[in-house]
Protein backbone atom coordinates (compact mmCIF):
# COMPACT_ATOMS: atom_id res chain seq x y z
CA UNK A 1 0.00 0.00 0.00
CA UNK A 2 1.37 3.41 -0.99
CA UNK A 3 0.91 6.22 1.54
CA UNK A 4 1.75 9.87 1.14
CA UNK A 5 2.05 13.11 3.06
CA UNK A 6 0.36 16.14 1.44
CA UNK A 7 2.55 19.09 0.50
CA UNK A 8 2.38 22.20 2.67
CA UNK A 9 1.48 24.23 -0.42
CA UNK A 10 -1.60 22.16 -1.09
CA UNK A 11 -2.59 22.29 2.57
CA UNK A 12 -2.56 26.08 2.44
CA UNK A 13 -4.30 26.42 -0.94
CA UNK A 14 -7.56 24.79 -2.11
CA UNK A 15 -6.63 21.50 -3.72
CA UNK A 16 -10.06 20.59 -5.12
CA UNK A 17 -9.45 22.29 -8.48
CA UNK A 18 -5.92 21.79 -9.79
CA UNK A 19 -4.79 24.45 -12.24
CA UNK A 20 -1.90 25.18 -14.59
CA UNK A 21 0.24 28.27 -14.19
CA UNK A 22 1.60 30.30 -17.11
CA UNK A 23 4.47 29.06 -19.25
CA UNK A 24 5.38 32.22 -21.12
CA UNK A 25 7.70 34.35 -19.00
CA UNK A 26 7.85 31.71 -16.27
CA UNK A 27 9.67 28.68 -17.63
CA UNK A 28 13.46 28.92 -17.64
CA UNK A 29 15.72 27.34 -20.28
CA UNK A 30 19.22 26.02 -19.69
CA UNK A 31 21.36 25.31 -22.75
CA UNK A 32 23.45 22.17 -22.50
CA UNK A 33 26.16 20.79 -24.78
CA UNK A 34 25.81 19.36 -28.29
CA UNK A 35 22.47 20.97 -29.06
CA UNK A 36 20.63 19.79 -25.95
CA UNK A 37 18.58 21.98 -23.61
CA UNK A 38 16.31 21.74 -20.54
CA UNK A 39 13.33 23.91 -19.61
CA UNK A 40 12.32 23.95 -15.92
CA UNK A 41 9.32 25.38 -14.09
CA UNK A 42 8.71 24.49 -10.41
CA UNK A 43 5.09 24.31 -9.23
CA UNK A 44 3.49 24.57 -12.67
CA UNK A 45 0.46 22.56 -11.48
CA UNK A 46 -1.19 23.97 -8.35
CA UNK A 47 -3.43 21.71 -6.27
CA UNK A 48 -1.15 18.87 -7.34
CA UNK A 49 -2.05 16.57 -4.43
CA UNK A 50 -5.52 16.12 -5.92
CA UNK A 51 -3.90 14.83 -9.09
CA UNK A 52 -1.59 12.56 -7.09
CA UNK A 53 -4.54 11.00 -5.26
CA UNK A 54 -6.13 10.13 -8.60
CA UNK A 55 -2.92 8.77 -10.07
CA UNK A 56 -2.19 6.52 -7.08
CA UNK A 57 -5.47 4.74 -7.81
CA UNK A 58 -4.96 3.88 -11.49
CA UNK A 59 -4.17 0.40 -12.81
CA UNK A 60 -0.42 0.41 -12.31
CA UNK A 61 1.53 -2.50 -13.77
CA UNK A 62 4.60 -4.24 -12.43
CA UNK A 63 7.04 -5.39 -15.11
CA UNK A 64 10.06 -7.67 -15.26
CA UNK A 65 13.04 -7.24 -17.58
CA UNK A 66 16.05 -9.29 -18.53
CA UNK A 67 19.32 -7.92 -17.13
CA UNK A 68 22.67 -9.72 -17.22
CA UNK A 69 21.04 -13.04 -18.22
CA UNK A 70 18.55 -12.81 -15.37
CA UNK A 71 14.95 -11.59 -15.14
CA UNK A 72 14.42 -8.90 -12.49
CA UNK A 73 11.60 -6.68 -11.28
CA UNK A 74 11.53 -3.17 -12.72
CA UNK A 75 12.03 -0.94 -9.62
CA UNK A 76 8.93 1.19 -10.18
CA UNK A 77 5.36 0.70 -11.39
CA UNK A 78 4.35 1.70 -14.92
CA UNK A 79 1.32 2.79 -16.96
CA UNK A 80 1.33 3.82 -20.62
CA UNK A 81 -1.44 5.92 -22.19
CA UNK A 82 -1.35 5.63 -25.97
CA UNK A 83 -2.81 7.89 -28.69
CA UNK A 84 -6.50 8.54 -28.13
CA UNK A 85 -6.60 6.96 -24.67
CA UNK A 86 -8.27 9.16 -22.06
CA UNK A 87 -5.96 10.40 -19.33
CA UNK A 88 -7.02 9.78 -15.71
CA UNK A 89 -7.26 13.45 -14.67
CA UNK A 90 -8.54 16.42 -16.65
CA UNK A 91 -5.58 18.61 -15.68
CA UNK A 92 -3.27 16.15 -17.44
CA UNK A 93 -5.23 16.55 -20.66
CA UNK A 94 -5.04 20.32 -20.23
CA UNK A 95 -1.29 20.10 -19.54
CA UNK A 96 -0.66 18.06 -22.69
CA UNK A 97 -2.66 20.54 -24.79
CA UNK A 98 -0.95 23.56 -23.22
CA UNK A 99 2.49 22.10 -23.83
CA UNK A 100 1.59 21.28 -27.44
CA UNK A 101 0.50 24.88 -27.96
CA UNK A 102 3.54 26.41 -26.25
CA UNK A 103 6.12 24.31 -28.11
CA UNK A 104 4.31 24.26 -31.46
CA UNK A 105 6.92 26.35 -33.32
CA UNK A 106 9.90 24.36 -32.00
CA UNK A 107 8.45 20.86 -31.93
CA UNK A 108 6.21 21.08 -34.99
CA UNK A 109 3.90 18.29 -33.78
CA UNK A 110 1.71 17.55 -30.76
CA UNK A 111 2.49 15.70 -27.58
CA UNK A 112 0.43 12.51 -27.95
CA UNK A 113 1.37 9.77 -25.47
CA UNK A 114 1.71 9.82 -21.69
CA UNK A 115 4.01 7.36 -19.98
CA UNK A 116 3.69 7.24 -16.21
CA UNK A 117 6.04 5.92 -13.52
CA UNK A 118 5.18 5.44 -9.84
CA UNK A 119 8.15 5.63 -7.50
CA UNK A 120 6.60 4.13 -4.37
CA UNK A 121 9.47 4.97 -2.02
CA UNK A 122 13.22 5.51 -2.03
CA UNK A 123 13.90 1.96 -3.21
CA UNK A 124 12.28 2.67 -6.59
CA UNK A 125 14.49 4.24 -9.24
CA UNK A 126 15.46 4.43 -12.90
CA UNK A 127 19.02 3.97 -14.13
CA UNK A 128 20.93 6.27 -16.48
CA UNK A 129 19.34 6.23 -19.92
CA UNK A 130 18.05 8.31 -22.83
CA UNK A 131 14.63 7.87 -24.45
CA UNK A 132 16.02 6.48 -27.70
CA UNK A 133 13.81 3.49 -28.47
CA UNK A 134 11.97 5.35 -31.24
CA UNK A 135 12.92 8.08 -33.67
CA UNK A 136 14.50 10.11 -30.88
CA UNK A 137 17.56 7.92 -31.47
CA UNK A 138 18.11 9.85 -34.74
CA UNK A 139 16.20 13.13 -34.53
CA UNK A 140 15.83 16.02 -32.10
CA UNK A 141 12.58 15.92 -30.13
CA UNK A 142 11.09 16.77 -26.73
CA UNK A 143 9.99 14.88 -23.65
CA UNK A 144 7.95 16.91 -21.14
CA UNK A 145 7.71 15.57 -17.57
CA UNK A 146 5.26 16.73 -14.89
CA UNK A 147 5.86 15.31 -11.41
CA UNK A 148 3.41 14.81 -8.54
CA UNK A 149 4.14 13.86 -4.93
CA UNK A 150 7.31 13.81 -2.87
CA UNK A 151 10.26 15.43 -4.68
CA UNK A 152 12.91 13.12 -6.07
CA UNK A 153 16.02 14.34 -7.91
CA UNK A 154 16.18 13.91 -11.67
CA UNK A 155 19.87 13.81 -12.61
CA UNK A 156 21.20 14.66 -16.08
CA UNK A 157 24.73 14.11 -17.43
CA UNK A 158 26.41 14.02 -20.84
CA UNK A 159 26.20 10.61 -22.49
CA UNK A 160 29.37 8.71 -21.66
CA UNK A 161 29.77 10.39 -18.27
CA UNK A 162 30.57 13.80 -16.84
CA UNK A 163 29.34 16.26 -14.24
CA UNK A 164 25.63 15.80 -13.55
CA UNK A 165 22.89 18.38 -13.09
CA UNK A 166 20.28 17.91 -10.37
CA UNK A 167 16.59 18.87 -10.58
CA UNK A 168 14.42 18.00 -7.54
CA UNK A 169 10.99 17.28 -9.06
CA UNK A 170 7.63 16.87 -7.31
CA UNK A 171 4.45 18.77 -6.34
CA UNK A 172 3.50 19.84 -9.89
CA UNK A 173 7.00 20.67 -11.18
CA UNK A 174 7.63 20.65 -14.95
CA UNK A 175 10.81 19.80 -16.83
CA UNK A 176 11.17 19.56 -20.61
CA UNK A 177 14.19 17.92 -22.24
CA UNK A 178 14.65 19.12 -25.81
CA UNK A 179 16.94 19.35 -28.79
CA UNK A 180 19.42 16.47 -28.87
CA UNK A 181 18.98 15.76 -25.14
CA UNK A 182 17.74 12.17 -25.52
CA UNK A 183 20.68 11.25 -27.79
CA UNK A 184 23.54 13.22 -26.26
CA UNK A 185 22.60 13.29 -22.56
CA UNK A 186 21.29 10.74 -20.06
CA UNK A 187 18.94 11.08 -17.11
CA UNK A 188 18.26 9.02 -13.98
CA UNK A 189 16.28 8.96 -10.72
CA UNK A 190 18.59 7.34 -8.14
CA UNK A 191 17.58 5.31 -5.12
CA UNK A 192 17.70 7.01 -1.73
CA UNK A 193 18.01 5.62 1.81
CA UNK A 194 16.10 8.50 3.39
CA UNK A 195 12.35 8.18 4.02
CA UNK A 196 10.42 9.58 1.07
CA UNK A 197 6.80 9.38 -0.04
CA UNK A 198 5.45 8.35 -3.44
CA UNK A 199 6.13 10.32 -6.61
CA UNK A 200 4.42 9.97 -9.99
CA UNK A 201 6.22 11.09 -13.13
CA UNK A 202 4.04 11.84 -16.18
CA UNK A 203 6.04 11.95 -19.42
CA UNK A 204 4.41 13.51 -22.47
CA UNK A 205 5.96 12.55 -25.82
CA UNK A 206 5.23 12.98 -29.53
CA UNK A 207 4.22 9.89 -31.47
CA UNK A 208 7.06 7.48 -32.15
CA UNK A 209 9.24 8.69 -29.27
CA UNK A 210 9.87 6.25 -26.43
Amino acid sequence: MVTRQPSMFDLLEPADRPALGPLTGAIQRRSLTRGAWVDHLPGWVSGSDDVLDTLLGIDWRAERRVMYDDEVDVPRLLRWYGPGEALPHEVLTAARDRLTEYYADELGEPFVTAGMCLYRDGRDSVAWHGDTTGRSSRFDTMVAIVSFGAPRPLLLRPRGGGTSLRYPLGHGDLIVMGGSCQRTWEHAVPKTARPVGPRVSVQFRPIGVA
